[in-house]
């Protein structure tokens, strides 16, 4: 036990989420970014090819059924038929998110780069400046007079309330949508971390090698486990985008 406390030493975390430059100002993380946006537009362009009135398969099939299912469990659940022009915004957001996501269990890469906080944080300003946008497209100056003195609440309250829907609004959405992204993401590549080292230590430890399988059979299952994590997070931020915009263009909804 004591072989195995000396094998098990934990980098500090930096180490973990940091990687060094490839060039000043550019690492894996951006990498990642780049591959992302490369294979989502890569996946369309070429199902946007051939015939259309012939049936779909291979990527254009695997192209239509992302489209569908963006369209039917995030537009239409979140803005209704109205919202389907867009779908090549969520649709995007959602790709992009994925993609940046299950890098963290493809050997190599081995970090999502939504572990980082800069890539949720730019994901979030973004969806912000559209549905702030979208408000004030729809409603004009209202968009914020009613964020401010809210209808159908008691005068007495419209102030605090006012405060508290401008402050939720304004600044809390966007910081709990890239908080949530960047939090699930790394506790993942964390865990998964965790568990590989602890499999080397036991390898590495003489007699307790014996139970190496038990890390082992707990990282087979927090790899699947990330698969899952990786497309809920995609489809909860996007849907999330999705209800802020919904809600910038229709309010009373």
């Amino acid at each position: 036990m004591i072989i195995f406390a000396k094998e098990l030493v934990f980098p500090p975390l930096s180490h973990i989420l940091r990687w060094k430059d490839i060039v000043p100002g550019f690492n894996k993380i951006g990498v990642i970014s780049v591959l992302a946006m490369l294979i989502t537009a890569a996946i369309f362009a070429l199902a946007g090819k051939g015939d259309p009135l012939v049936a779909p398969k291979g990527i254009k099939n695997l192209a239509e059924q992302i489209i569908e299912f963006v369209q039917k469990n995030i537009v239409e659940q979140t803005m209704g038929h109205d919202g389907l022009p867009w779908t090549p915004f969520l649709l995007t957001m959602f790709m992009f998110i994925f993609l940046t996501n299950i890098t963290g269990i493809i050997p190599t890469f081995q970090m999502p780069a939504n572990a980082r906080l800069a890539a949720p944080l730019f994901l979030a300003l973004i969806v912000w400046v559209v549905f702030i946008a979208v408000g004030i497209k729809h409603q004009g100056i209202k968009y914020f007079t009613t964020l401010a003195w809210p209808p159908g609440v008691p005068v007495a309250l419209k102030p605090l309330v006012g405060v508290i829907e401008l402050v939720s609004t304004i600044l809390v959405r966007p910081f709990s949508l890239a908080v949530r992204l960047f939090a699930n993401m790394m506790a993942g590549h964390i865990l998964l971390f965790t568990f590989a080292l602890m499999m080397d230590a036991l390898v590495h430890s003489g007699i307790l090698a014996g139970i190496v399988f038990l890390p082992f059979l707990m990282l087979l299952f927090l790899t699947a486990f990330e698969v899952l994590v990786a497309f809920l997070q995609a489809y909860i931020f996007s849907m999330l985008a999705g209800v802020y915009i919904g809600s910038s263009a229709h309010p009373e909804h």
